[in-house]
């Protein structure tokens, strides 16, 4: 069996719940239960495995915290043996526009924490990774507080419609390979 591991990147605690930063987790959780199953803690994540046509995906939400989220993403890799091109994961990107999402094959940690400690860990910047578009429209000095918080009334339709084609996503990079769900991936604009 074919075997995936899908890293949802987030903070977990209630005051991170369906915020910017913990957009990872909420593509987690409406792609896992699109497939009834659910989610249950294990070591240094929650976890879900989904089946689908003889593939195996791994759904994992780090419980480490957003900055040592390499810990989670290493362990699971070496304890169900899956190979770096079999990870992808997901997060958000202030470089990428709210309606847009992009996919890469590798890339730097663009200043992102959760990045940061995976690329530390698992000792290279190639890993797949889904880019979730939270835009950049804050004042100065205030990113801070833009990543953690809460998506805007007008942006929660688009969000919405964004995690559902990451979620289509996942199946894509599953069934088709990173290249072809990038070619349709990146084209998509809402």
């Amino acid at each position: 069996m074919n075997k995936f591991l899908v890293v949802g990147l987030g903070n977990i605690g209630d005051e991170y719940t369906h915020t910017r930063h913990n957009i990872g987790f909420d593509i987690l959780d409406y792609f896992v239960s699109k497939h009834k199953v659910s989610f249950s803690s294990d070591r240094l994540a929650s976890v879900a495995t989904v089946s689908i046509k003889g593939r195996k995906i791994i759904c994992i939400k780090p419980t480490t915290f957003m900055n040592l989220s390499g810990r989670a993403v290493k362990y699971w890799l070496d304890k169900e043996k899956i190979e770096i091109s079999n990870l992808l994961v997901l997060v958000d990107e202030l470089a990428v526009p709210i309606n847009k999402i992009k996919m890469k094959p590798a890339g730097s940690d663009g200043g992102h924490n959760g990045l940061k400690s995976i690329q530390e860990s698992l000792a290279t910047i190639q890993y797949p990774r889904l880019r979730f578009g939270i835009g950049n429209d804050f004042p100065k000095g205030m990113q801070v507080e833009y990543v953690l918080g809460r998506w805007h009334k007008e942006q929660e339709e688009i969000v919405l419609k964004k995690i559902e084609r990451s979620a289509q996503a996942i199946e894509d990079f599953v069934f088709l390979g990173i290249d072809k769900t990038m070619e349709s991936v990146n084209k998509f604009e809402l």
